[in-house]
């Protein structure tokens, strides 16, 4: 089979971009992982490689080879397997990706994911308020606020705090594009175009509302704010694009907020409440009705989880059996609240603890750092974004155990180093960047 170097470079990026904006529906997202294998498989002898790009690979896919190195801890082989399972795109992604690095079109497929992306939000916002009018007529009456995001989620089929992940990058390498909208004087249409994409990203994220997302979001649009505007333009002209942003931002917030009023109490009295009751959840009456916004719910997981891993410090308990033995081990102590509800550890570092012992929070910190590294010795706001984000997001939750994290991290982490290896070998004259 033959094709041009041109076509080829067009496939690449395609399928990246599609990736890209599949990762939060699992099933079509697999399949275009599979596709994207096999085309590459077709075409392995285009595969090129430098000693860099195999560095990158092996760290990409660490958590992987951790998974292979500690396979025999396993309880069960066939859990095991359907554990390691889930790590198979942190092959494919830097086998295949940083294999075609000098062909990857970085901002291009930034911008073309973050546009689509926010347009297919919308197509499910629509759909949402068509087909589940009667819970939008509840929200807007001001009945069960709490569950709006989460409901509003699972109709698009993905856990609410993952969505909001993909939806604050999304939404900052929108507002990043609507500065490079303007800085190469695109036209007014395109402009504009950009500036809506960017305020309905901000609105999804404070519909689906989970705090980490909206918290990591602002702290983004700072960074981007700084690296485009701040360092570039006299005081004069940061102060009126500042003024400008503001008060977009805040108009979004305020009729969103005069619709939520919830959200005052889960940003305030609920998320500390009860601080006093760590490990002891099952003293507070009814307590699935007060403890899905407080913190100290994460609290008593995350000291149960580490009391379990002190146990198993050397090799852990093994990965096929990390959820198991802690909700077991939340039976053991009597807190039922926390096993009736199956919680998993909700942070990455404990995770990986448990389940491998000492080298496991390792790994992770070595994972979650990589694309710190590249996005600062490219000094590149939206990568150091990204790390950021992810890096923050898995102190409070775990997004290493499900497919979208797994495959949004290895599929942009890929991508990042694609783009620090041009930079790096300096191959940008041969295969233009943007």
């Amino acid at each position: 089979m033959t094709i041009s170097e041109k076509n080829f470079n067009k496939i690449i990026n395609v399928f990246l971009v599609l990736l890209a904006i599949a990762m939060i529906f699992r099933k079509p997202c697999t399949l275009l992982i599979i596709l994207f294998a096999v085309f590459n498989l077709f075409f392995i002898k285009k595969l090129n490689y430098t000693k860099q790009s195999l560095v990158l690979g092996l760290l990409i896919a660490s958590p992987l080879i951790l998974e292979i190195v500690m396979f025999w801890n396993n309880d069960s082989y066939l859990k095991g397997l359907k554990s390691l399972e889930k790590y198979s795109s942190l092959l494919i992604f830097p086998l295949f990706i940083l294999g075609n690095y000098k062909r990857v079109q970085f901002y291009k497929i930034l911008r073309y994911y973050s546009v689509i992306t926010t347009i297919i939000l919308l197509f499910f916002f629509v759909r949402f308020n068509v087909l589940h009018s009667e819970l939008m007529d509840k929200y807007l009456s001001g009945k069960d606020l709490w569950e709006m995001g989460y409901v509003f989620s699972d109709s698009v089929g993905i856990h609410a705090p993952a969505l909001n992940m993909h939806l604050a990058f999304v939404s900052v390498c929108s507002l990043f594009f609507i500065f490079y909208s303007f800085r190469l004087k695109e036209k007014i249409i395109i402009r504009i175009a950009s500036i809506f994409i960017f305020l309905f990203s901000f609105f999804i994220i404070l519909f689906v509302n989970t705090r980490m997302a909206l918290i990591n979001v602002l702290i983004g649009y700072v960074l981007v704010f700084y690296s485009e505007v701040f360092s570039k333009y006299n005081l004069r002209r940061v102060i009126g694009i500042s003024t400008l942003l503001i008060l977009l931002l805040g108009g979004v917030f305020f009729v969103f907020i005069q619709k939520n009023p919830f959200m005052k109490e889960k940003y305030g009295s609920i998320a500390f409440s009860y601080m006093d009751k760590v490990g002891k959840l099952d003293e507070i009456e009814n307590p699935e009705g007060k403890l899905s916004s407080a913190f100290v719910t994460r609290l008593s997981i995350w000291k149960s989880a580490w009391e379990l891993s002190s146990e198993h410090l050397l090799v852990g308990v093994g990965a096929s059996e990390g959820k198991n033995k802690l909700i077991e081990y939340f039976e053991k102590t009597n807190q039922h609240y926390l096993a009736r509800n199956k919680y998993p550890t909700h942070n990455q570092f404990l995770d990986f603890l448990l389940k491998f012992g000492i080298l496991g929070p390792v790994i992770v910190l070595v994972y979650l750092s990589l694309p710190g590294y590249l996005g600062f010795s490219l000094k590149n706001v939206l990568i150091l974004f990204f790390f950021f984000l992810f890096f923050s997001s898995n102190l409070t939750d775990d997004f290493l155990l499900r497919f979208d994290g797994i495959v949004f991290s290895g599929l942009w982490v890929s991508i990042f180093g694609c783009y620090w290896l041009q930079q790096t070998i300096n191959v940008n004259k041969e295969h233009p960047i943007i």
